[in-house]
């Protein structure tokens, strides 16, 4: 039977694995994408990944994530991130809406799912002992600056910024500036050294800025209101952090240890608005010690509708609540069988199932 995963291997962590097996202890960095719903298919992994493997395991980790992604790094940063999985899944599978909806409804109800997931815990995620979180966010600046919930200046200023983007990716920067909420025990030196275009500020995360950067950063133009002027940050509006990192492109090669990547395709792309632009998919040292792990093609088919949950789904099933329901939680259950493929492949890899970016 086709594997459910599908395994890619940077030159640097083939060469360990080759020579040591696959470790625990070498995994120093675990990315989490944007991509909304999609995230739900690495519910299996994130359970076992956190609730088993790494715990076996322990040292210093940095999680880091934008959108749905940083919602799971939280949720795994919580001293029972097992249970603190399934709240995300199910919270986020059974979020409804009316037929006609605007964006302050859908910020409301984003902000009570992430209380249901946190559980009133937040806190434990910037105690955890080991586990170092960062969530990423996009800050508006020059025509984005400060639409403060202005549609047609929203419209306006990420119209121009998806020209610019579309120019070059450099162009993108003039429009939004990324801000990374961190630990404060890991100041992210991996990541102050300019690595790309856009300008990034580091501000830490304490209990009272929390829930407003993991809101903002998945907080998607026009679907959401922007966050305004979050505590303990530079003053400003801001937006999901997979507009400037979708799939976190990051300088990942700086850190001796291994980036184990579950990830819900096979290749990265550097910011949302880059997605229908293969050309821009990474390719560069920054993937040398990343192992990322994806569905294979022969799972997604298997699963209703031949493919993932995704944001469409809910125009797809309209006020069909109960079927959209039904089928990402059958989605979610089939995500078990990857995080079994992944363990059996973490107790012994075959570097021949694994290719190379």
């Amino acid at each position: 039977m086709a594997s459910p995963i599908t395994i890619r291997l940077g030159q640097r962590a083939r060469r360990r694995i080759a020579s040591d097996g696959l470790q625990a202890l070498d995994v120093a960095i675990i990315p989490a994408a944007a991509g909304g719903p999609k995230g739900l298919i690495l519910h299996g992994i994130d359970k076992w990944l956190f609730g088993e493997w790494l715990p076996a395991a322990p040292r210093e980790r940095r999680l880091i994530g934008a959108s749905i992604g940083a919602w799971r790094m939280a949720a795994s940063a919580l001293a029972d991130p097992v249970a603190a999985h399934k709240r995300l899944a199910h919270h986020y599978t059974h979020q409804t809406y009316p037929d006609k909806v605007d964006a302050a409804y859908v910020s409301r109800t984003v902000r009570g799912l992430l209380d249901e997931v946190l559980g009133g815990h937040g806190g434990e995620a910037l105690r955890h002992p080991l586990h170092r979180l960062s969530v990423i966010t996009a800050r508006g600046i020059g025509p984005l600056a400060d639409t403060r919930g202005v549609r047609w200046r929203e419209m306006a200023g990420f119209l121009l910024a998806a020209a610019g983007n579309a120019v070059s990716r450099a162009r993108l920067a003039r429009a939004m500036a990324r801000v990374v909420f961190h630990d404060a025990r890991d100041q992210g030196a991996w990541l102050r050294e300019k690595f790309d275009a856009f300008g990034t500020t580091f501000a830490v995360l304490d209990e009272a800025n929390l829930h407003a950067a993991l809101v903002a950063s998945g907080s998607i133009p026009l679907v959401l209101e922007a966050v305004n002027d979050i505590p303990g940050a530079p003053a400003g509006t801001y937006w999901d952090g997979g507009l400037i990192d979708y799939h976190l492109h990051l300088p990942y090669q700086r850190d001796p240890g291994l980036v184990l990547y579950p990830h819900f395709t096979d290749h990265i792309v550097p910011g949302w608005l880059d997605k229908s632009m293969p050309w821009r998919r990474a390719k560069d040292e920054a993937l040398d010690n990343m192992i990322l792990v994806a569905p294979s093609p022969s799972f997604l088919a298997r699963l209703p509708n031949g493919k993932m949950p995704d944001r469409a789904d809910f125009k797809h099933y309209g006020q069909n609540h109960a079927a959209r329901i039904r089928d990402w939680t059958f989605a979610i259950g089939e995500s078990e069988r990857m995080a079994e493929a992944l363990a059996r492949w973490a107790e012994k890899p075959d570097l021949k199932q694994a290719a190379d970016f």
